[in-house]
């Protein structure tokens, strides 16, 4: 049996041990809750670059079959069962998807049959083969476009197909295709942290950072979705069985290693896929329990110390008042020095949180070189654009289409001239340098902001209300103002994504002589808690955003004596007005 004293020793130490655990399972609850959503927060992050990234490519490569649909050659080789014209135009093809990036380019003729084939000197050509059973070939034949995603007939690889009809519907000669594969941007996204997959509405992957997870589902198929995929051929002789990525709740996934991941889901615009960003939750779970360790060892000394004082305070009260005082120094002493180690460990903390935010500092700031990686975009393609357009010029020359010819070389000035514009600008803003204000077609800088941004506001579901054409000419610079204008387009829909009847207004008024151009919206509007703020740098009110847009406009205005304000809504949302001078 425990001797009286012992069993008053464990009396004692057994309350400090269970306030101990207490202590621990707390913090680690919180510890473990606030990596869980830290990591939600930096996989949405993720994913919303990613996306962004996405959708810049499909955007790119959907205006390919467009162009390529004028394309002289296309209808020669549908017409001219000579096989030199078509290997001509297969060469033509392999180039373009070199010099594009494109996975596969190649035309069907009305029958089905592939005639030219950007892949024509490979063993896997599509030359004759038969793709007329193919969703992509009878939709576009019919609806004149079609986009389709499954497996390539031949190479077995997933992919978007972009299709589109030569001809009209009537006298329909056959289908141009490109094939788009999610391997390079795979590939670009793998030096980020966590995964990235691109999944179809099933659940199926199409992209992966590893290629055999590719044709794998992240839950088992129904039959009944299997029988339909098999019978259209989809994905051609994949198993779809499902892979090591596995569902595990509304925001996990494990694999087949057991790492527990966190993960976050967005839509790919214009398609049924949607972007999968996975970050392992196993280190932030380590590292919440050795906070939540060190948490419960710092107090666990106090918790002794003060069990410790008040079993000898108990036991020993019939000691000498010397030995009560030195019991009470010893305690001041000891006391002392935990301060002492507490505030070490404060100065710890604050110069922590503060590497911390200038970390997070940093990273803002190199974020803005997306800026210039987004202009890369812009002018790529207008260059692939061009060079199309010259081999169409030349083939319209020697076939004496006079008119045909003078078409593609204005819309090639058109292009250069707006390539050269947009670099001039962009090396003018980074050397602060002084450029000729002059007059600028109000409705002209409109129709290019509404180019850039139209489609993407259709497709978000969002009710556009313009002003008619016909509006007087104003005093600037074309590409600034139109770049205000999208930016202000750009935060309506951000602010729009959850608004029921979403509606955009924009209204123009003079007085004066000036111009008053109004983006209105019903969204919820402006925090009060920012007001004028939202102008500063690195100021924003959306959870991912940068808060650089508004303070460049507002930059963009003053520079071409014009302003940037916050107004009223007449929509109920949020509003800003741009003050023009007038030419």
């Amino acid at each position: 049996m425990l001797s009286k004293s012992r069993l008053k020793i464990w009396l004692l130490v057994l309350p400090v041990l269970a306030v101990a655990a207490l202590v621990w399972s707390g913090a680690s609850l919180w510890s473990r809750r606030e990596a869980a959503e830290r990591l939600a927060r930096e996989a949405e992050t993720l994913a919303r670059q990613h996306g962004r990234l996405i959708d810049s490519e499909l955007a790119r490569f959907r205006l390919m079959p467009i162009v390529l649909g004028e394309y002289g050659d296309l209808v020669d080789a549908l017409s001219n069962r000579d096989r030199e014209t078509a290997t001509r135009l297969s060469d033509k093809l392999g180039f373009l998807v070199r010099e594009t990036g494109a996975s596969y380019i190649y035309l069907i003729n009305r029958d089905g049959v592939a005639v030219s084939a950007s892949n024509v000197r490979e063993p896997t050509s599509f030359v004759g083969q038969d793709f007329g059973f193919r969703p992509y070939f009878n939709e576009a034949m019919r609806d004149g476009a079609a986009e389709y995603y499954g497996a390539g007939l031949l190479t077995r690889r997933a992919g978007l197909f972009l299709a589109r009809r030569v001809g009209e519907s009537e006298a329909a000669s056959g289908v141009v295709v490109v094939k788009y594969e999610f391997g390079a941007l795979s590939a670009s996204w793998a030096s980020d942290p966590g995964r990235t997959l691109v999944v179809d509405a099933n659940g199926i992957i199409l992209a992966a950072p590893d290629e055999d997870q590719i044709l794998t589902t992240l839950a088992p198929l129904p039959a009944a979705v299997r029988q339909q995929i098999d019978r259209i051929g989809q994905y051609g002789d994949a198993a779809l069985e499902q892979g090591k990525y596995r569902f595990a709740g509304p925001d996990r996934i494990v694999t087949a290693e057991g790492a527990r991941m966190i993960y976050a889901s967005l839509p790919i615009a214009g398609t049924d896929l949607r972007l999968l960003h996975l970050l392992d939750s196993g280190p932030a779970r380590a590292a919440a329990d050795r906070r939540a360790a060190l948490a419960t060892l710092a107090i666990l000394p106090l918790l002794l110390l003060a069990s410790f004082a008040l079993w000898w305070r108990a036991h020993r009260a019939a000691r000498r008042a010397a030995e009560r005082r030195a019991l009470e120094e010893a305690v001041a002493e000891r006391t002392a020095q935990l301060r002492e180690e507490m505030g070490y460990r404060a100065l710890a903390d604050q110069r922590y949180r503060e590497a911390r935010e200038e970390l997070a500092q940093a990273n803002r700031l190199a974020s803005v070189g997306s800026i210039a990686a987004g202009l890369m975009h812009e002018i790529n393609q207008p260059v692939a654009t061009i060079r199309t357009l010259s081999e169409n010029a030349l083939h319209h020359l020697a076939a004496s289409r006079s008119e045909r010819v003078r078409d593609s070389l204005g819309t090639m000035i058109a292009m250069t001239e707006r390539i050269g514009t947009l670099t001039q600008e962009m090396r003018g803003f980074a050397r602060r340098g002084e450029e000729k204000i002059g007059p600028q077609s109000l409705d002209a800088i409109i129709s290019g902001a509404m180019l850039l941004m139209e489609d993407r506001i259709a497709k978000a579901g969002i009710r556009l209300d313009r002003s008619p054409s016909g509006q007087p000419s104003v005093l600037g610079k074309r590409v600034p103002l139109e770049q205000v204008l999208v930016n202000l387009l750009q935060n309506a829909m951000d602010a729009l994504e959850a608004v029921p009847d979403a509606r955009i207004a924009m209204t123009v008024e003079r007085r004066d002589e000036t111009i008053r151009l109004m983006v209105a919206d019903n969204g919820p509007g402006i925090d009060p808690a920012l007001g004028k703020d939202v102008f500063q740098p690195f100021v924003t009110g959306k959870p991912n955003g940068l808060g650089l847009g508004l303070g460049i406009a507002e930059d963009i205005m003053r520079d071409v004596g014009g302003a940037l304000e916050i107004t009223a809504s007449p929509l109920g949302g949020a509003a800003f007005t741009v003050t023009m001078r007038t030419a």
